[in-house]
């Protein structure tokens, strides 16, 4: 079980004005139990700056990415797909895990 989620810095400020509802990750960070509160931090320096409560986690293909999911990241598509593609490159299944500031 993963005891914290991390996040660049520049998304500290849309996650903690509910602009940011979820997260797209790999299989190596989706190891949280539904319903628990954890600590989120900078992927930078470590710095905690709130919890989230784990809503859901749910399989998804690169390709089916789609407005909605851009809208919960507080991105346009065509910027949500091109981040996911620069952290995950050669990645296509992929986890949408929803999350609320808690």
């Amino acid at each position: 079980m993963l005891d914290q989620i991390t996040f660049f810095e520049r998304f500290e400020a849309d996650i903690l004005s509910g602009k940011k509802t979820i997260t797209i990750r790999d299989k190596t960070e989706i190891d949280f139990e539904l319903g628990r509160v954890v600590p989120v931090a900078t992927f930078e320096t470590g710095r905690k700056f709130g919890d989230l409560n784990i809503v859901s986690i749910e399989a998804i293909q690169y390709d089916d990415i789609n407005e909605a999911h851009a809208y919960q990241e507080n991105m346009t598509l065509p910027q949500l797909k091109e981040v996911i593609s620069d952290i995950y490159p050669s990645e296509n299944e992929l986890y949408v895990i929803t999350f609320e500031l808690a």
